[in-house]
């Protein structure tokens, strides 16, 4: 089969032949049919978290079963817990120790064919295509945990507007929220689909929006947001830091943090947000606008993410 592998942390994916991975007892093996590109998956790439080399990388994939009877499934970041600690016995298995991730622990989706843990694999909603669902298995999960994070808050701002904020934005207006999008200055495409996805205000990050917020999620991995989403935000207000990364956060004066905000980081995902959101996504109905790229182009999908060059989500078809 064909993948793109990442050999050197920094270095650019190459594309390889390799033998069909062969599932082991409690595994699936799936054929990719699509893969959606997080960047989480940049930051791996850019060496900016450590992972075991060599590394299929991709955690958001959609495949259907080989030698089965071809169900259609998805295998988010999550790939495997331990089932014994403390987290995971209390229904937190997003924080068990020695949990493996999809793209980082083991082999992900940027190749033909891949295994996955079948407890980890989610039958997927009818009526999206298979590039449309696979940026739910990430950006929507991780999102939409951070969301239910926010509490009830009714006016909610969201800190770069990529895959994630683009779902989850649908997501927030359909339950009646107001959405505030910050984006780059100037990133004029990705504030027209903030609008076209019924944002009720765009503008840049560095701006204060026209009222104050109720919550805000940071998804871009920039640690100088974090101050400006607490001033933003109201007394009381929740600001969710909803990236696996990021760099590091200025001190802040107190008084931004004062008058009881919370300041916190989602992490992971467990499977019953993957069960609970994928219920959801039709009733919305989730629509994701993505950028498709072919395998061999793996390593342009990232560079485009990193430059800032898409808008919605990256998704590799091979």
């Amino acid at each position: 089969m064909r993948a793109a592998v990442l050999e050197r942390p920094g270095s650019p994916l190459r594309m390889v032949e390799r033998p069909r991975p062969q599932p082991g007892p409690g595994e699936l093996l799936l054929r990719v049919a699509a893969c959606g590109v997080c960047r989480t998956d940049l930051h791996l790439r850019d060496g900016e978290l450590e992972l075991p080399l060599p590394r299929v990388p991709g955690h958001q994939i959609v495949g259907t079963v080989v030698g089965g009877d071809g169900r259609r499934l998805g295998v988010p970041w999550l790939g495997w817990t331990c089932g014994r600690c403390r987290w995971c016995r209390e229904g937190r298995e997003n924080l068990c120790p020695e949990a493996r991730f999809t793209g980082r622990d083991v082999d992900g989706g940027f190749a033909e064919y891949a295994v996955a843990d079948a407890r980890f694999c989610f039958p997927l909603p009818d009526g999206l295509p298979d590039d449309q669902v696979a940026p739910l298995l990430c950006a929507g999960l991780i999102g939409y945990r951070a969301l239910r994070m926010c509490g009830d808050a009714t006016r909610l701002g969201l800190y770069g507007f990529g895959s994630a904020a683009h779902v989850l934005t649908q997501v927030a207006v359909a339950q009646g929220r107001s959405v505030f999008a910050f984006t780059r200055a100037g990133d004029a495409p990705a504030q027209a689909l903030a609008r076209e996805l019924g944002a009720a205000w765009t503008g840049a990050s560095e701006e204060a929006p026209p009222e104050p917020l109720d919550a805000a999620i940071v998804f871009a991995p920039v640690g100088s947001l974090v101050p400006l989403a607490l001033r933003a935000v109201a007394p009381g207000g929740t600001v969710v830091c909803g990236g696996i990364h990021m760099s590091d956060i200025p001190s802040f004066p107190y008084a931004d943090l004062w008058g009881e905000r919370t300041l916190r980081s989602v992490a992971n995902l467990t499977r019953e947000d993957a069960r609970e959101f994928l219920a959801l996504a039709p009733t919305v109905p989730l629509r994701t606008h993505v950028t498709r790229y072919p395998l061999e182009r793996a390593e342009a999908a990232l560079d485009d993410l990193r430059a800032g060059r898409l808008v919605g989500a990256a998704v590799v078809v091979p």
